[in-house]
């Protein structure tokens, strides 16, 4: 074969050679919230440690940890890892477990879903565990009645990639807006609720039944692992080469959902007035939506920052609050205790973060 038809076949076959991966994160890069977390599966709803990718769980006794792993194949660093703690080989109908990356509707408008120009999906990623396992690959579409299609893909001990295309779906348009769309789910874990019917293969109306037919547990022992990366969404009739990006861009775009400063944090803003004044808190990019703040003071206090007056720090003095100019990379604090002495109009105000979060996700 000679290297112009070798080039040939790694080209895309939609849209431009770079930006063709809907997916930020995919190559598990970037774990602002840390790089490990355990006690997982109990019901819940959120994110835990590697960016962008959410944890969804409800009713079953299995018990596992989440870690950025540094197990990952030619080519990449880290992968995200999932290995049980607690089995549960008792599965009550209820009970399932997946993780997801919810997508903008605005970064969705190059598959032309629920017009007759409809494109194809292509979901490819890396996987490997400690034994041989099937799990399900899902994609829901949140803004027309959780409209699904599944497929299901195997696990070995070695590192393979997986290749899945999705069929187009001319039914039901995606919002053009920065509102969750599209659902990428991988069910790792389900009751019979989710596994009593037919899978899902081509996409329909949701039926809870085909979610999850024909898949493992990763708790149906404490052997058991999972490890996953290079995950890429992409438009047309089959998966290119995953798409390798600057650790900075992916740092950015997660960035647009979530940020951290965590550590002795100090900002200096000016105050006018004795106990009411404003410090901004510049973030590195503009947010999705105006997010939900978090701190702890230098004494660890909840939602809380210190305020340096008179050689000390007053911990517990001053509250989070989020103002509409988020958008454009500025958070309001605001000092809501009096300073002793008062502060007075054009008096420096020191104000100091152990820990602060702006959290805008899907």
């Amino acid at each position: 074969m000679s290297n112009a038809r070798k080039l040939a076949d790694n080209l895309p076959t939609e849209g431009s050679l770079s930006g063709r991966n809907v997916i930020v994160n995919g190559a598990m890069q970037v774990a602002q919230r840390g790089t490990s977390s355990t006690g997982l599966g109990a019901d819940t709803s959120t994110y835990h440690t590697v960016d962008r990718w959410k944890i969804i769980t409800t009713g079953t006794a299995g018990r596992f940890t989440m870690t950025q792993d540094s197990s990952a194949p030619v080519g990449f660093a880290n992968s995200t890892k999932f290995e049980c703690t607690t089995a549960d080989t008792s599965v009550a109908a209820g009970e399932f477990f997946f993780f997801e990356q919810r997508i903008e509707g605005q970064d969705l408008q190059r598959f032309a879903k629920g017009t007759p120009g409809a494109k194809q999906f292509a979901v490819s990623f890396y996987v490997k565990g400690n034994a041989n396992a099937t799990y399900v690959v899902e994609l829901i579409d949140q803004d027309n009645s959780y409209r699904h299609v599944n497929k299901t893909f195997n696990v070995t001990t070695d590192w393979t990639r997986v290749e899945l295309i999705f069929p187009a779906d001319t039914t039901g348009t995606l919002d053009d807006d920065n509102n969750a769309s599209l659902d990428l789910n991988i069910w790792l874990h389900a009751g019979s609720t989710f596994t009593s019917g037919t899978l899902q293969e081509t996409w329909g109306a949701l039926n809870q039944a085909n979610r999850a037919v024909g898949i493992s547990s990763i708790f149906d022992s404490t052997a058991r692992t999972f490890f996953i990366t290079g995950v890429q969404l992409e438009a047309g009739p089959q998966s290119t080469p995953f798409e390798h990006e600057l650790a900075s861009v992916t740092l950015n775009k997660c960035h647009r959902y979530f940020m951290r400063y965590n550590g002795n944090i100090e900002l200096i803003g000016q105050a006018y007035h004795p106990d009411s004044n404003d410090i901004t808190v510049p973030l590195p990019s503009v947010m999705r939506a105006t997010p939900t703040i978090t701190t702890k003071d230098a004494a660890n206090n909840i939602n809380k920052a210190s305020v340096y007056q008179s050689g000390a720090y007053n911990h517990n003095i001053a509250t989070a609050r989020s103002s509409g100019r988020t958008r454009e990379n500025i958070v309001m604090m605001r000092q809501t205790g009096s300073l002793s002495p008062a502060a007075t109009t054009d008096d420096a105000v020191q104000v100091q973060f152990n820990d602060f979060q702006a959290d805008a996700e899907l």
